[in-house]
């Protein structure tokens, strides 16, 4: 059992880790938490039906898990090659793509929300 919360410990430090080294040098994580905040405040705020207001809350973390995922992406790539590469711009398009369409899947949740409101 010690071991498995000492592996515990180990992870949890990793992940602030990363969550800490995308806070200070990526600007698109930064602006996605500004605007998740903005959100949050304005779904519990709104009198919007709780299903809403939790596919709002989750879908906006979403976004900050595609961001994690794109910069972690990009990351690897730039690490291994600096050169320009057809496969690894393809890569970095498709992480980038998944923050878009999960940034508009949010989007939608708020259009669905506030229709609800009229």
């Amino acid at each position: 059992m010690k071991n498995f919360f000492t592996r515990l410990r180990d992870r949890t430090i990793w992940s602030w880790q990363g969550l800490a080294a995308t806070w200070r040098d990526e600007y698109s994580f930064r602006v996605w938490v500004w605007a998740n905040l903005i959100s949050a405040a304005l779904a519990l705020w709104l009198p919007l039906g709780d299903g809403v207001r939790v596919l709002i809350l989750v879908l906006g973390l979403l976004v900050l898990v595609a961001e994690l995922f794109n910069t972690a992406i990009e990351r690897a790539v730039d690490h291994t090659s600096t050169d320009h590469n057809e496969l690894a711009g393809q890569a970095k398009d498709a992480a980038s793509a998944a923050v878009a369409l999960t940034a508009i899947t949010a989007g939608v949740a708020w259009v669905v929300g506030l229709w609800g409101l009229f």
